[in-house]
């Protein structure tokens, strides 16, 4: 099967992957910085996509995104690994044109990962799985979203493991935007810078829109 055995098939999945993943960070952020100015409407969006079918079916639908998108990163980087042969060994200078970010994606994407599972435990866990199963995790109820992040971020703790894991976001991402658009058919010399524009543009943006609630709560809860 191409999409498996061959490395364009790889790369392909890797795009198609990737790219629903951002669209889907981009919603995110934008709902987040709701909080922020209306918990009324976080709240409300909270519940729209709660314990619903539809909610369940997009929940199981990143999950299987993000294990597919991790999956193939793995093999990617096993076989690139192999096929340098006794390469690797070697000290070399960085090539011209290849970013950190470029030669460390294995490494931030599971950096990525490992916060993610954090962030599961203190959203999804604490909130939609309440909401299905109705067993009680903590002092919030999972209809105040609100309430909670706003608790959350107040935590200084927190606030520093969560823009540690945004940076780790950040990197990846400048690198994976345009990678992904690369690899569907923009890879013309006139094409490449400004893919790798619009992979910087669509990393900060997200990142910053995280950071915001973040920072925002953090510094509410200081002054307070």
């Amino acid at each position: 099967m191409w999409l498996f055995d061959s490395s364009v098939g790889r790369k392909f999945v890797m795009s198609i992957t990737g790219a629903s993943l951002v669209l889907f960070l981009l919603f995110h952020a934008t709902m987040n910085v709701v909080v922020a100015f209306s918990p009324e409407g976080y709240n409300a969006i909270c519940a729209f996509l709660g314990a619903n079918w539809y909610a369940l079916i997009g929940t199981l639908g990143l999950a299987f995104l993000l294990f597919v998108h991790f999956v193939y990163a793995f093999i990617l980087s096993i076989r690139n690994y192999r096929a340098r042969g006794t390469q690797r060994y070697a000290v070399v200078e960085r090539q011209e044109g290849v970013d950190w970010a470029s030669n460390n994606m294995l490494v931030l994407g599971l950096i990525v990962i490992g916060f993610l599972l954090l962030h599961l435990y203190n959203f999804w866990f604490k909130m939609q799985f309440v909401e299905i199963t109705g067993i009680e995790t903590g002092p919030f109820s999972p209809t105040d979203g609100a309430s909670y992040v706003k608790a959350l971020f107040s935590n200084p703790i927190y606030c520093v493991l969560y823009l540690i894991w945004l940076t780790a976001i950040w990197f990846h991402l400048t690198h994976g935007v345009w990678s992904a658009l690369q690899s569907l058919g923009l890879s013309s010399n006139i094409w490449l810078p400004r893919i790798k524009c619009i992979g910087n543009i669509v990393a900060t943006l997200i990142v910053l829109m995280f950071a915001f609630v973040v920072v925002f709560f953090c510094v509410s809860a200081l002054i307070a």
